[in-house]
């Protein structure tokens, strides 16, 4: 596994690009409401990103191996949609959680962000998912800085989400970034402390734990992207691009409009 660290101007770009995906989430922030489709959410975050940011949104036309060309600007994943789902014509209604997914690229460097947003008002279970989703990112995120392993932040992801009675999708994963969408290494969202990579200063990867109220099976639509739980069982995610320094992290897709960290049990 060949990690590239990053070099302090590559450091530099890499804020600047993180702080934008960040950005486009505020913008969409007023919109993302009753009776409004994702595909006009898709349509404001790709004219946010093309005409305002000057930034390219990095999954038009996205192709890796195996798959179709992926056909918009951000990801929307709906309910029981764990992650990928393609914006629609069908409209968002009270109760419902999606998953708003953003990556841009900003001089060749790439900011890869995501969030959760309540439509309306959803129910206390649905609410609770949402929240421990993002604490169990931040138990992750905590865990990181030069000499502790990746299955270290695995770990302390899955133990926070199983203990709250939740299940954690193993068929993604985060990922470093830069120059490319995705690099190494994989961040697993389970995993064995004291196990795996060591990580050093100038790593740069997401953590971007998917976690399911139900069941961790899930299965892909026939639209070649979307991925939804098997059980049917609501499912959340969020995401943020981190930087590994000298003595700790660093979350480079924050915001004036980022949700606060958490304050989390030790």
């Amino acid at each position: 596994m060949t990690v590239h660290l990053k070099s302090p101007d590559e450091i530099e770009k890499m804020r600047v690009a993180g702080r934008l995906a960040s950005e486009v989430l505020d913008y969409i922030t007023p919109f993302v409401k009753p009776g409004v489709t994702t595909d006009e959410l898709d349509k404001l975050c790709h004219d946010y990103m093309v005409n305002v940011q000057d930034t390219i949104p990095a999954p038009l036309n996205y192709a890796p191996p195996g798959y179709s060309p992926y056909p918009k600007s951000i990801c929307t994943s709906v309910n029981h949609q764990v992650c990928h789902g393609v914006p629609g014509h069908k409209r968002l209604k009270s109760g419902d959680i999606v998953n708003i997914d953003v990556t841009v690229i900003k001089d060749g460097y790439h900011g890869d962000t995501s969030r959760m947003y309540l439509i309306g008002e959803p129910g206390i279970q649905a609410k609770r998912l949402c929240k421990v989703t993002y604490e169990a990112m931040w138990q992750g995120i905590e865990i990181i800085k030069p000499g502790k392993r990746l299955g270290d932040i695995g770990h302390a992801i899955q133990q926070y989400a199983e203990d709250h009675g939740y299940s954690v999708v193993r068929e993604f994963c985060g990922h470093g970034i830069g120059a490319k969408f995705h690099e190494e290494p994989q961040v697993l969202h389970y995993g064995r402390a004291g196990t795996g990579l060591e990580l050093k200063a100038g790593m740069i990867f997401t953590v971007e734990p998917m976690i399911n109220a139900g069941k961790p099976q899930i299965r892909q639509l026939a639209d070649g992207w979307t991925v939804v739980t098997k059980d049917h069982s609501l499912s959340a995610q969020w995401e943020h691009t981190v930087l590994v320094t000298e003595t700790g992290y660093e979350v480079l897709t924050q915001s004036g409009g980022t949700p606060p960290q958490p304050t989390l049990r030790s």
